[in-house]
C-alpha cells in the first residue's frame, strides 16, 4: 500500500511538472537544468567525501565551482530576475506617443503607411508563432494602436 501511495505521489509530481514546463520559457528551462546539474555535482561531491574518495570529490568541486561562483556573484550584485524576463510593466500609466514612436523605430509625425510598414516589419520578427516574445509583440501592437488613433 505504501508503494502505491508513493508511486501515485511521484506520478502526480511528474504530471504537474510537465504542465509547468509547457508554460516555461527556454531560458527558464535552461537555468533549471543548470541548477539540477549543480546540485547533482554537490551531492556527488558529498557522497565521495563520505566514502573516503577525497581527490575525486575535489575534482567534482572544480567542475561545479565556476557555476556556483558566478551565480553567487550575480546574487550579490543585486541580480534578481532571470534571463529572458521582460521588464515589469509600469503601473498606472499607458504608453505615451513618444514611447510608441520609439518602439516602432519611427520619428514623430510618421505617416499611417510608415506606421503600418514598421508594425509589419517588427511583427515578422517578434510574433510568438515564429518564436518571438508575447510581451514584445503586445508592446508593438500597443504602439501601433496608439499611433493609429
Amino acid at each position: 500500500m505504501l508503494w502505491l501511495l508513493l508511486g501515485t505521489a511521484i506520478l502526480t509530481a511528474l504530471l504537474l511538472s510537465l504542465r509547468a514546463f509547457e508554460r516555461a520559457s527556454a531560458a527558464a528551462i535552461y537555468t533549471l537544468l543548470k541548477w539540477i546539474a549543480a546540485f547533482g555535482g554537490i551531492i556527488l561531491t558529498l557522497l565521495l567525501f563520505l566514502s573516503g574518495r577525497g581527490p575525486q570529490a575535489l575534482t567534482g568541486l572544480v567542475l561545479v565551482g565556476p557555476l556556483l561562483w558566478r551565480r553567487w556573484q550575480q546574487h550579490g550584485s543585486g541580480f534578481t530576475g532571470s534571463v529572458g524576463t521582460p521588464p515589469p510593466p509600469r503601473q498606472g500609466s499607458a504608453m505615451s506617443r513618444a514611447e510608441a514612436y520609439e518602439v516602432l523605430g519611427l520619428k514623430p509625425g510618421a505617416s499611417a503607411d510608415e506606421i503600418h510598414a514598421a508594425h509589419r516589419r517588427l511583427m515578422r520578427m517578434a510574433h510568438p508563432d515564429t518564436g518571438g516574445s508575447d510581451w514584445l509583440a503586445s508592446r508593438i501592437n500597443q504602439a501601433r494602436d496608439i499611433l493609429s488613433g
